[in-house]
């Protein structure tokens, strides 16, 4: 079906933030099933960590250094609301850094909150998706993937729907929350 790009060879990596241990399973185990390479933390400070990004949360910076060169991410997806650092503070961060700005970010949340949507999605955010998380949401990922693979500097292209034929509940995109 059209060239296998990247899936066996070399799998995207997605690094997945939750502090709650049960939806970081569910998720963990939703993008191993579509054949993901996942790292899970629980927490926005071991996310920054990981990334080698916590150089003004006062950290030695020796460490952070030597570890973000090696980080190879193709996504983050992220639970918004944590302790010490949000998933919405992750997302600035991110889009902050050099090394990491084009890597697409989805923010999840179990609360409907249209003006924290909006703000995420301003903000940088591929998609914000409610949890519980399913495969279906899963699914939605693989063209930010791509297209973060082919070139970093695309702009989103329009969601042609935005609501998911299997479910009832709203998909969001920057053109829904023109307000």
């Amino acid at each position: 079906m059209g060239g296998g790009v990247a899936t066996e060879t070399h799998q995207f990596h997605v690094l997945a933030v939750d502090d709650s241990i049960i939806d970081r399973k569910l998720i963990e185990r939703l993008l191993k099933t579509s054949s993901y390479q996942v790292t899970a933390v629980d927490s926005g400070v071991k996310a920054l960590e990981f990334l080698g990004l916590l150089d003004d949360v006062d950290v030695d910076n020796t460490d952070s250094n030597s570890h973000h060169h090696k980080v190879e991410v193709n996504l983050i997806i992220t639970d918004y609301c944590m302790p010490a650092i949000t998933g919405y503070d992750l997302l600035r961060k991110i889009k902050e850094s050099k090394l990491f700005k084009d890597i697409p970010v989805v923010i999840m949340s179990s609360e409907n909150v249209p003006s924290r949507i909006n703000s995420c999605m301003e903000q940088g955010a591929e998609e914000f998706f409610l949890k519980p998380v399913q495969q279906s949401d899963v699914n939605k990922l693989r063209p930010h993937l791509m297209r973060g693979r082919k070139s970093q500097n695309h702009k989103r292209k329009p969601v042609e729907e935005c609501l998911s034929p299997d479910r009832t509940r709203t998909r969001y995109n920057n053109h829904d929350l023109e307000l």
